[in-house]
């Protein structure tokens, strides 16, 4: 393994006052990053909050002004012969960019998968059926690669794209997975084909589901159990670090990697530290994969918590817990409503009698916006209850008369067929 694994508080604060003088030196090498960071940064003090500081907080915003090349000439700083692959970026930053991993950097790439995946109790001869995407997107393959690393079987399914859905429930009841690694929204897409066609993955061989990616709200989590039988383990990670933390047993916070990463949680406004419990910005700078792309004091508009921030323990307890609160969210104005995409999932799923739903917001003939929500109802709920209820709550709890449409069963599964994310939110006005 490359990377020891702690075993003490006082471990870890030494790995961190070393490899933030790292990440520094790597980024002072960056043009992009010389013309921003102070000409009189003191290195051997980097490690203390006050100089630290000092280092200006990367946004979102600074690298959507950089075309392509100029990510690859100014941001990057390992030459070609170094770089293992490219992993494509969220698109966050507006056109997605390329980032190059080095062989070195990979390394500490398959170490953050690889905690992860243990963390959840998956273990040498256990089976994984994965459905993340595969090919530019990178945690497909890591994943697929680390379990094979680990003595895991793999299922290299991929997503829709790769492997039509239908067919991935048919592999799911011959091949026998212990584990189903994929987005929280495929999960659900893949529950809702296999009810459709009459398969009960309650019933299947899947124990345990790894998802990260996307959100997972306590509503999704609580939907996909349900219909999967299956244990839920959440993981937390950025393009722009890796797998940086993943949920145990209780399922209460990610078990942060903190011998790997300098984690931030600061005020959104003033950018001071947040108090103890309070909600803020997460700023995450890489200690070991700086090789190619020195991300450093990184805003990825992450809102967390820090669950626990004394750790305990010499095994993953070593870890603190940090609390998901919520990345900024999508939302539509609807009638001057603002109508959260997060806050209406969750309303949604937690609707015993919907199968699956989109929601759209559309321009109306008398020039005012329509809510409209397009949903499938189970084969054991009430139709017309259904319908009613949806429309009284909607217009209880988001304060709009939606224009209501049931579907039949497996419709939103073939229509979401083939998209990385199902696009249950769509802005067609």
């Amino acid at each position: 393994m490359t990377l020891p694994f702690p075993t003490s508080q006082a471990g870890i604060d030494a790995v961190q006052r070393e490899r933030m003088r790292a990440a520094a030196e790597a980024a002072l090498t960056a043009p992009f990053h010389r013309k921003r960071l102070p000409a009189d940064l003191n290195l051997d003090r980097i490690h203390e909050p006050e100089e630290w500081r000092r280092i200006p907080i990367l946004g979102k915003d600074e690298l959507r002004a950089l075309s392509p090349r100029e990510f690859m000439t100014d941001f990057n700083i390992a030459p070609r012969p170094d770089i293992q692959e490219y992993w494509r970026s969220g698109g966050s930053t507006g056109k997605p960019l390329f980032y190059p991993r080095t062989f070195r950097d990979m390394e500490f790439m398959f170490e953050g998968f690889r905690r992860g995946i243990r963390l959840a109790g998956v273990r040498e001869g256990d089976t994984a059926h994965i459905s993340y995407p595969l090919g530019i997107h990178p945690v497909g393959h890591v994943s697929a690669r680390v379990c094979q690393r680990m003595g895991v079987g793999v299922n290299w399914a991929g997503a829709g794209a790769n492997t039509p859905s239908a067919v991935q429930v048919e592999l799911i009841g011959q091949m026998q997975p212990t584990v189903w690694m994929g987005m929280p929204g495929y999960a659900l897409h893949l529950a809702n084909l296999a009810e459709a066609t009459g398969f009960d993955l309650k019933k299947s061989s899947v124990q345990k589901i790894l998802c990260c990616a996307e959100p997972l709200s306590d509503a999704k989590r609580e939907k996909i159990e349900s219909m999967w039988g299956a244990t839920v383990f959440d993981g937390f990670g950025m393009t722009e670090m890796c797998m940086m933390g993943a949920e145990d047993g209780l399922h209460d916070g990610f078990r942060m990697w903190t011998d790997m990463f300098h984690l931030e949680v600061l005020d959104p406004e003033s950018h001071e530290p947040a108090g103890s419990g309070e909600e803020g910005v997460l700023v995450s700078t890489a200690l070991w994969n700086v090789n190619a792309t020195p991300f450093i004091r990184w805003n990825s508009g992450d809102l967390v918590v820090w669950r626990s921030t004394e750790p305990e323990g010499d095994g993953f307890e070593i870890f603190p817990r940090l609390k998901h609160a919520h990345r900024t969210a999508g939302f539509f104005k609807v009638r001057g409503v603002n109508v959260t995409h997060g806050d209406f999932e969750d309303f949604m799923f937690r609707r015993a009698g919907v199968q699956d739903f989109k929601c759209e917001a559309l321009a109306g003939p008398d020039a005012l916006d329509v809510l409209r929500v397009s949903y499938e109802a189970r084969q054991e709920a009430d139709a017309g209850a259904l319908a009613a209820e949806l429309a009284e709550k909607i217009r209880t709890v988001f304060e709009l008369r939606p224009e209501l449409v049931q579907l039949d069963l497996g419709t939103l599964a073939r229509e979401f067929e083939g998209a990385v994310k199902a696009p249950r939110f769509q802005d067609n006005r």
